[in-house]
């Protein structure tokens, strides 16, 4: 079998997939995610300085585990669903709670990442808090680039930031256990956070989302331990990246680094040394191992930045139950994708 960096070296091949990525991408104009069956909210980005409210209750002994809030930034009310873990026995610990910031696919909403993944089941085990925020639009401003529909670039990374801060207010997380994940343009809206807030993150996890480039670029800024997990076979966003991709007329979809391109760029970030590439069971590990000589932020400089290919899978989270749609490509068996990455994110070892 033939390595991922063979796979994105062979002209043919990458001339094939690209192929396969253009016709769904004109097919599939919101293509990055499955279609959720939520009640995502739409709206215009305004401008201005966040601000914050939210008709979240306070935590207590008897908070309901599942509650749907708002918080009000840049002038939108914008929605999340936040699970809660269950409340601490009388005489139990009840202190600062690890949280988990869950972006959706474009096109999508927070209820289909949910039951796709099932992060919230594997998070509150693990007694952590989970937060899955709706998009504008059912979509995420993952790059740098102003659009017609996003004039204001910044207002996802904003909104993320100010609803990190009210959980650490309302719901006492942890801020030094705050994490982010994501799906397809979701995945490329961790990266973009861990990108460029990596001393907010204790880590990040991305699954088919890769780092915007070209006039949308998005660069690491500072060392933070982050994993991507990559199909393979990905029909909609390419292993080797989409550094052309079609306009879309609702969403433009931004240009791309390739899945190791945008690992790397993490690496080099965070002072890491050459990477060691490990073929297991079904998929190919690449590690980073962070240095001690980066610049910028000096959140867990002793952690690994990893990709994780995943052969025989499209564009898909690895180890979900949930069918995805017609032409996304396979799931694959051989990885369970939630349990992979909260254990990169929370274990010692990231």
């Amino acid at each position: 079998m033939r390595s991922f960096r063979d796979r994105d070296r062979d002209p043919a091949l990458r001339a094939r997939r690209w192929a396969g990525g253009l016709a769904l991408a004109l097919v599939l104009p919101l293509a990055g995610c499955a279609s959720g069956t939520g009640t995502g909210t739409d709206g215009d980005a305004d401008s201005g300085r966040p601000g914050a409210s939210s008709t979240a209750p306070a935590p207590s002994a008897t908070a309901a585990p599942e509650v749907r809030a708002q918080l009000r930034v840049d002038g939108d009310v914008r929605q999340y669903l936040l699970h809660r873990p269950p409340a601490p026995a009388a005489d139990g610990a009840d202190g600062p709670r690890p949280l988990l910031v869950a972006f959706h696919g474009r096109g999508a909403d927070a209820a289909e990442l949910r039951a796709k993944t099932r992060l919230e089941r594997a998070a509150t085990a693990r007694g952590m808090l989970v937060a899955f925020p709706e998009g504008l639009g059912r979509g995420w401003g993952a790059g740098t680039r102003a659009t017609k529909q996003r004039p204001d670039p910044g207002l996802d990374v904003r909104f993320t930031e100010a609803l990190i801060k009210h959980l650490v207010r309302t719901e006492r997380a942890d801020p030094g256990q705050v994490y982010v994940a994501g799906f397809s343009n979701g995945g490329s809206m961790a990266l973009r956070m861990a990108a460029e807030r990596p001393a907010l993150l204790a880590g990040a996890a991305s699954v088919s989302g890769q780092l915007p480039t070209g006039d949308a670029a998005v660069e690491p800024t500072g060392p933070v331990p982050v994993m991507v997990v990559y199909g393979a076979d990905d029909p909609v966003r390419p292993l080797a990246g989409l550094p052309s991709p079609p306009p879309d007329p609702k969403e433009p979809i931004l240009p791309t680094r390739s899945a190791r391109d945008s690992a790397a760029a993490f690496a080099a970030a965070g002072g890491a040394g050459e990477p060691v590439t490990r073929q297991q069971k079904g998929y190919e590990r690449t590690v980073w191992r962070l240095g001690n000589e980066a610049s910028g932020g000096s959140r867990r400089p002793d952690g690994t930045v990893q990709l994780l290919v995943v052969d025989d899978a499209g564009h898909t989270w690895p180890g979900s139950t949930v069918p995805p749609p017609e032409g996304f490509g396979p799931v694959s068996r051989a990885l369970d994708a939630t349990d992979t990455i909260l254990d990169f994110l929370t274990g010692p070892g990231r």
